[in-house]
């Protein structure tokens, strides 16, 4: 009961919004009647045949979690993703929007959001956030009161398609809210490494409420501690910090550096030790402690700690350093806050911003082993196939080779899968030992680090391990990873090990800060005149800015951000209709990031941007993969307004990559009967020589096809012999829907 009398001590509001895990420490309160309706949006499907309860969100598409009318609170989002994208974590965004506004209140990367930085999966265990399953199952806990409306999105700002999204959004409908329920923000923000002689902020604002958590990431670009900096709550524009700190570690409730930990309030969910790229989350929610605000709230701490000359010797145990630092805060206020900046998109939230991923499995022309063979393990979890080495015991050995495109300095991480029938492993890089947490080939170099070894069993089969492997400068040409078996866990049944792929990112200054000269990394820029003062504009707005403003920092863009300038435009949605003459010359830009830009920004203009429809079709057969598939989503939400490129979506269809004519073909059933000449080409799309042996990317081709038809209705009679041929178990329930709407008749119910 004194838990739940602290509780009732942080405001009416949230004292309102609290979970029913939280309302539980009161014995009696389970019994009392409770006077809301309880309600849940979900993935699922309402076909009881049907397993296939996810959603597969294309590079660029938006994803509606749930679209809820108030007053009422949601009170837990659960989300699981299978997903092969490099870092994919921090390249979906989830973003909440309350009361029709334009301006998210929750702006973060979904992992981020979920207690976890950097793209990792891990588990995290506190009252708050849990993430389960290795990571996989995360759940969040946090209250968000809603008066008029509340929209929940995920958008897929990688590029490649998503497997399958899952999600679950319960909430609570209720006759009215307190006049002083507060409305639940987050906010992303990254500096790839914070200005110099300035404090990292992880949120500034204007407004009254109280702030109620962070989560901080950090990528250590120097050697040693990095965590000497205080954390400072500025109140209310007083020029002293009202809540000062001693250490980094110390806001996070520990002491003499960090460690993976977790707990209710505060813990550490990653700590990869204190190398040059050495990862580090950890979360700290201020519930039991926090800070009201009534005008405004500055959230910053100093990036300060122990610094080395080029010799490995300290030079300092407090002084500013170049790491990389990234965070979500999560507070309450009244109202919706529009003070903050555009967060950066997709790849760029990524540590270097230019990852390539290698496929080893796609090529095994160069793949050696001594005591193993090695074999291509196909969809081991989900859109996941491997590298298999059937390995004979210790000393099993596979040399997988790669290639670099250009003379750099690189992170190297290896891709690799835990299973019950996994054993030990020591990985080299061209015969030198790697080590995660050391840099090898640098200052350091005649120290010779301890040997790593990489641990592959596990009680089921996990394919998610993102292990980075250190730091090198490497020369173009070929490359060669080694995995050399050292033993296994005495629970394990073999001593294999599967590769899932090799990431390089180049790190532009790496070796200046290998040499330990403190020089900063590139940081990420949006167009100055969008971080430019501006009075309050009246009407619709974003972010507390007008179209216009919006209109003017594109025409002021340089090359370098146009794509994120015209991003910024599609966040007005069917608003931004004016701009539609702006945005087609974008189409034809020589540079592949404006176009998809553009095609993203008409697609949420929507039906009110058909003058876009021909060169939108055009863009149907670039030569870039991201530019079809932002093209087939923008025709898609065209809907009948893209009719005039109908006979570039019916030549999508056949495009090599599915992605391209699976949305190629919900494009086509957008436009209904007006698609009708579409018909011959979806029946030749129907036309798959072994169901059975179709993968999951062609499944949802077939079931995309399906759906075209039936919604075109009528005109797609010839339709039918094809489509009762179907007998896919993930298709055929969908057939028979698509048949009745053709004849007129009843569509079947199935939930």
């Amino acid at each position: 009961m004194r838990f739940l009398a602290l509780l009732l001590l942080l405001s009416p509001a949230l004292a309102l919004a609290q979970t029913e895990t939280m309302k539980a420490l009161d014995p009696l309160d389970i019994s009392r009647l409770k006077d809301f309706s309880a309600y849940r949006s979900s993935s699922n499907n309402l076909y009881v045949d049907s397993n296939d309860d996810s959603k597969h969100p294309l590079p660029g598409e938006t994803i509606v979690l749930a679209d809820l009318k108030g007053p009422g609170i949601v009170t837990h989002i659960w989300a699981t993703i299978a997903d092969n994208e490099y870092g994919w974590p921090r390249l979906l965004r989830l973003r909440v929007y309350y009361d029709g506004s334009k301006t998210p209140s929750v702006d973060a990367p979904l992992g981020d959001f979920f207690g976890i930085g950097h793209g990792y999966e891990r588990n995290l265990d506190s009252l708050m956030v849990r993430n389960a399953s290795f990571g996989r199952a995360r759940n969040s806990y946090w209250p968000m009161p809603f008066r008029k409306s509340v929209k929940i999105t995920v958008t897929n700002e990688g590029n490649r398609r998503v497997s399958n999204l899952y999600y679950h959004v319960d909430w609570q409908k209720h006759d009215s809210l307190p006049a002083d329920a507060a409305y639940f923000h987050a906010y992303y923000k990254q500096d790839t490494p914070p200005p110099q002689g300035k404090l990292y902020t992880l949120l500034n604002i204007r407004g009254r409420g109280h702030y109620v958590g962070s989560v901080l990431n950090i990528i250590q670009t120097q050697m040693g501690w990095f965590g000497e900096g205080d954390d400072m709550f500025y109140v209310d524009g007083e020029k002293v910090p009202r809540i000062e700190g001693t250490g980094t570690e110390d806001y996070f409730n520990d002491a003499w550096a960090l460690r993976v930990s977790n707990g209710p309030w505060t813990g550490v969910p990653v700590a990869e030790g204190e190398g040059f790229g050495a990862r580090l989350t950890g979360y700290r929610w201020h519930i039991p402690d926090p800070v009201p605000f009534k005008d405004s709230l500055q959230v910053a701490i100093e990036h300060f700690g122990w610094t080395y000359n080029p010799d490995g010797v300290a030079r300092s145990g407090f002084e500013e350093r170049s790491d990389y630092f990234s965070s979500v805060a999560f507070w309450y206020q009244q109202g919706i806050n529009e003070d903050l900046p555009e967060p950066p998109y997709g790849p760029a939230r990524l540590p270097f911003g230019n990852a390539q991923q290698i496929e080893v499995e796609k090529d095994l022309s160069g793949v050696t082993t001594e005591k193993g063979s090695v074999e291509v393990q196909k969809e081991v979890f989900w859109s996941k196939d491997l590298l298999f080495l059937k390995a004979q015991g210790i000393g099993s050995k596979v040399n997988v080779p790669f290639d670099v495109q250009k003379d750099g300095f690189y992170e190297v991480i290896a891709q690799i899968a835990q299973a019950p029938d996994y054993g030990d492993y020591v990985i080299t890089l061209d015969g030198k030992q790697t080590n995660s947490t050391l840099v090898t080939w640098g200052p350091l170099q005649n120290q010779q680090p301890p040997v790593e070894i990489f641990a592959a069993y596990q009680p089921e089969i996990f394919v998610g391990i993102d292990h980075r492997l250190g730091w090198y400068k490497l020369s173009q040409g070929k490359h060669v990873l080694t995995f050399t078996c050292v033993g296994k866990d005495s629970l394990s049944s073999g001593y294999n090990v599967g590769i899932d792929g090799i990431v390089l990112a180049e790190i532009k200054d790496g070796e200046a800060l290998v040499n330990a000269t403190g020089a900063g990394l590139p940081r990420y820029e949006v167009p100055e005149a969008m971080l430019a003062p501006q009075a309050k504009a009246s009407g619709i707005t974003y972010r507390g800015k007008s179209l216009s403003f919006y209109v003017a920092a594109l025409k002021q863009a340089t090359p370098q951000n146009r794509a994120d300038a015209i991003r910024a435009l599609g966040n007005f949605g069917e608003d931004a209709s004016s701009t539609v003459d702006i945005l087609v010359p974008l189409l034809s830009d020589q540079d592949p990031s404006v176009r998809v830009a553009t095609a993203s920004t008409l697609a949420e203009i929507g039906p009110k941007a058909g003058a876009a429809a021909v060169p939108l079709g055009k863009l149907l057969s670039d030569k870039q993969l991201r530019v079809r598939e932002s093209a087939a989503l923008a025709l898609r939400d065209l809907g009948d307004q893209g009719a005039a490129a109908i006979p570039q979506l019916s030549s999508a269809l056949r495009d090599p990559e599915p992605s391209v004519g699976m949305t190629a073909a919900l494009a086509l059933g957008q436009m209904k009967g007006e698609a009708k000449s579409a018909v011959p080409a979806l029946i030749a799309a129907l036309q798959v020589s072994d169901e059975q042996q179709m993968s999951n990317a062609d499944i949802q081709v077939l079931r995309n096809v399906v759906r075209a038809l039936g919604e075109i209705g009528p005109a797609a009679i010839p339709a039918l012999p094809a489509l009762r041929k179907v007998q896919h178990l993930r298709v055929k329930y969908l057939a028979q829907e698509s048949i009745a709407k053709i004849e007129g008749k009843p569509i079947p119910t199935w939930h």
